[in-house]
């Protein structure tokens, strides 16, 4: 199996393996380490070695050997060490070999990770680089280079995030409802923040990390595989492929940002089109409404256009309008001022804006700015909009989006 396959099946048994240990043995933050090594052990031996006959097994029983070794090496914890040691079977048993599975279960703990690593005692900071690590599978220093902080930087964060859950004393159990769909919901937050994160990144010289907008396609289809009836969760998975299909066409050679309405759609990634809308179809059928849904709606009007002047933009501006109602947020409003422009003209989506101007949730921040500029130019008022992309740009943190705004306001320049 090549390095990048192998990588793939560590990242997809990561959870598996950790769950199975945690509920044999408790103790979250142990067994996430020994399950860590056990991954690295497996990242060396297996593109030399071959991978063994039962994947799974193999690392259980290494986890379960780095939890002993770990629990012997403290002689303060002598007495736990004899509890765990007398649930273990011998030595000999655990040693790793092709088919070998200390434990044989198939139940999948992913879902129950998930919502331990999102539980409400963190910040959301720690809840996504916790999630990525032990359900992702993702090594610390993966995650430092996906969010451009130093290793030993994400190492306290995620050190941080398990001695929380340790002090919480969190069982390893999802809640029962009504807890249970609050914390779901966190969950699908989560991921939804990796994947903008790996969209458009907050910081850095590139716009896209397809490292973070990969994992978490692949950890909500985990959750849509669990939870198959669950609209919210379908929507989520279908907004993240319509979006992400657009990714091949939003750059240029030199990583220069292409705004959608000029956007080569034929680079558009169709199959993810295509599942997305199905996706969609489905849970709007079946399923009560949410606001994962609708975005993905909105996402779906914008993938059936095959050019940027067939977009139905009375029907996003009317999804729009559905979602600022159920799930209202100044972005929602930013979002529909534009829709609004492009339906009643430039004046109506400036006037939507105005009172985002005093919401502090949208302080300083630079997509006000820019949509502001956006339908200035649009309302031919070149010197007002020349400003905003001005101040939009130095308020981003993103390089290719700087570039782009300062781009805009240039050529503005050129023209007053």
């Amino acid at each position: 199996m090549s390095q990048d396959g192998t990588e793939s099946l560590l990242r997809e048994l990561a959870p598996q393996v950790l769950g199975a240990l945690v509920r044999r043995y408790g103790h979250f933050d142990m067994c996430e380490d020994a399950v860590q090594e056990a991954l690295l052990a497996a990242a060396v031996q297996w593109p030399d070695q071959g991978v063994p006959a039962s994947p799974r097994g193999w690392l259980i029983t290494v986890a379960a050997r780095r939890l002993t070794d770990q629990w012997r090496s403290d002689q303060a914890r002598q007495r736990r060490e004899a509890t765990v040691a007398a649930q273990l079977p011998p030595d000999e048993a655990l040693a790793p070999g092709p088919g070998d599975e200390a434990h044989p279960t198939d139940r999948d703990d992913t879902l129950t990770l998930l919502v331990l690593c999102c539980h409400p005692a963190l910040s959301p900071a720690s809840q996504v680089a916790l999630t990525l690590r032990a359900v992702g599978g993702l090594t610390t220093a993966q995650i430092a280079r996906a969010f451009l902080v130093p290793e030993a930087t994400m190492a306290q964060r995620i050190s941080r995030a398990k001695q929380r859950i340790r002090q919480a004393g969190v069982p390893f159990r999802l809640p029962p409802e009504p807890e249970r769909a609050e914390r779901l919901r966190v969950v699908l937050q989560v991921l939804y923040l990796i994947f903008n994160e790996g969209y458009t990144t907050t910081s850095g010289p590139d716009l896209h990390r397809v490292e973070l907008t990969g994992e978490a396609i692949r950890l909500t289809r985990a959750v849509q595989r669990l939870l198959p009836d669950d609209g919210e969760v379908a929507g989520l998975l279908a907004l993240m492929l319509l979006t992400d299909a657009r990714r091949p066409a939003r750059t240029r050679t030199d990583g220069t940002l292409i705004p959608l309405a000029e956007q080569d759609r034929g680079l558009w990634i169709k199959p993810s089109i295509a599942e997305g809308v199905a996706l969609l179809t489905r849970a709007l059928a079946g399923t009560p409404i949410g606001p994962y849904q609708v975005q993905a709606a909105i996402a779906a009007v914008h993938a059936e256009a095959e050019r940027a002047q067939d977009t139905d933009w009375p029907q996003i501006l009317a999804l729009y309008e559905l979602l600022e109602r159920i799930a209202p947020n100044p972005m929602v409003t930013l979002n529909r001022a534009v829709a609004a422009a492009m339906v009643h003209g430039p004046q109506a989506g400036l006037d939507l804006l105005r009172p985002l101007d005093e919401d502090a949730r949208l302080a300083g921040h630079h997509r006000l700015e820019a949509v502001r500029a956006h339908l200035l130019e649009l309302a031919g008022d070149h010197q007002a909009a020349r400003a905003s992309y001005q101040l939009a740009a130095r308020r981003t943190t993103s390089l290719p989006e700087r570039r782009y705004l300062q781009a805009r306001a240039a050529r503005l320049a050129a023209r007053t």
